[in-house]
């Protein structure tokens, strides 16, 4: 009986975890945060996403907004103990998503600041973002 808990425990998690397989017609970002970060899809086109874990859009022109949460060190503020934790939000715009492509958004930050950059198939910086707001946590 154990047994047969346990796996089904393993199944559940593993199915919540699985991604959607990509649509052809559709570009898809993963989203790739620091070590110790979290990066979640928001909206595109200023309209919600579902799935915090990725976007899938139609070829073209679209704003992507996700959310970036990280520490910055005490090293980087000064004389304080602990670290100050970020939520911020982030916009990046492209005007060439193409269907079929797999695109990677990448986030991280240097001090207080954030930054999102995004990369194509071959690893090729294609755009960059800015930040639209941060506050502590």
């Amino acid at each position: 009986m154990r047994t047969l808990v346990t796996v089904s425990a393993l199944l559940l998690i593993s199915a919540c975890s699985t991604l959607p397989d990509p649509d052809p017609e559709q570009a898809w970002i993963d989203l790739a945060p620091h070590a110790d970060t979290t990066l979640d899809a928001v909206q595109v086109d200023e309209r919600d996403w579902q799935d915090p874990r990725y976007f899938e859009v139609a070829p073209g022109k679209h704003e992507l907004t996700v959310r970036y949460q990280f520490a910055v060190p005490p090293s980087n503020l000064g004389p304080v103990e602990e670290p100050l934790q970020r939520d911020c939000q982030l916009n990046l715009s492209f005007k060439d998503f193409n269907a079929g492509e797999r695109y990677r958004l990448m986030a991280g930050s240097t001090g207080l600041h954030p930054w999102v950059k995004l990369y194509d198939q071959q690893q090729k910086l294609i755009g960059e973002g800015s930040p639209a707001g941060c506050q502590r946590t």
